[in-house]
């Protein structure tokens, strides 16, 4: 079997190395990969969002099924990009990856179909987040809307840090579109975990819990990063 995985991060890389130990895979493609993967896959030079080239390529080397790492490439609908062209893929369409893509939406949906969830106001404004800020006498969260490769959460301890994060997503732009709306929301204190499971569309495979590490440096210190480490199952 031959299979193309997506993406340049230690995600892909991880997938890549246990994919090359099954006995079912005889050939790895990585786009675009990176110096690590090479040593186990052969990487190719096509970027994750140009989905019309990556098609191209699976399909003209046979590819049997194409796993996708990276959130950008699935909010643009490579899933059905895929499945139209008669071409296997591991990875939910669009619509269903729209949760990623959108804190806001995530935060309405919970609230809509009352799933649990920190107290929230979703802002357009700079002088509305503000204003909301102000207002609430708990430390926060502030989040960029949008995809910001793991950087678009800002944890805040204060009040000030807070305002600060909101005006370097509205003013300087610091995650470009990404931030153009934000979520403002309550900060929760506990263990994090990441419960993540398969579906077909009829059942549902619950992986182990897994704990991801964002933090830049150790003892959970820093600015968030698209993953430091992740591991699982939890020690806990």
């Amino acid at each position: 079997m031959k299979v193309l995985v997506i993406g340049s991060g230690g995600r892909e890389h991880a997938i890549a190395w246990k994919l090359s130990q099954s006995k079912k895979v005889g050939k790895v493609y990585c786009a675009p990969g990176n110096g690590g993967i090479a040593a186990i896959a052969e990487c190719v030079d096509i970027a994750p969002d140009n989905l019309q080239a990556l098609g191209d390529f699976a399909r003209e080397k046979g590819i049997d099924v194409t796993f996708v790492g990276p959130e950008a490439p699935l909010v643009a609908g490579i899933a059905e990009h895929f499945k139209a062209r008669g071409l296997r893929v591991f990875g939910p369409d669009s619509r269903c990856a729209r949760f990623e893509g959108s804190k806001i939406f995530s935060k309405n949906f919970m609230k809509d179909h009352g799933l649990p969830t920190s107290a929230f106001g979703a802002f357009d404004t700079f002088d509305a987040a503000a204003a909301y800020i102000k207002s609430v006498d708990y430390p926060l969260v502030v989040k960029a809307d949008g995809l910001a490769a793991g950087k678009g959460v800002i944890v805040c301890d204060t009040r000030e840090e807070a305002l600060a994060a909101a005006r370097q997503m509205f003013t300087e732009k610091a995650f470009g579109s990404a931030g153009e709306r934000i979520v403002v929301e309550r900060r929760l204190y506990g263990k994090e975990v990441s419960l993540i499971a398969f579906c077909d569309g009829e059942s549902l495979l619950p992986l182990p819990l897994a704990q991801d590490h964002k933090r830049v440096f150790d003892h959970d210190k820093g600015p968030n990063t698209g993953g430091m480490g992740a591991y699982a199952p939890v020690p806990f």
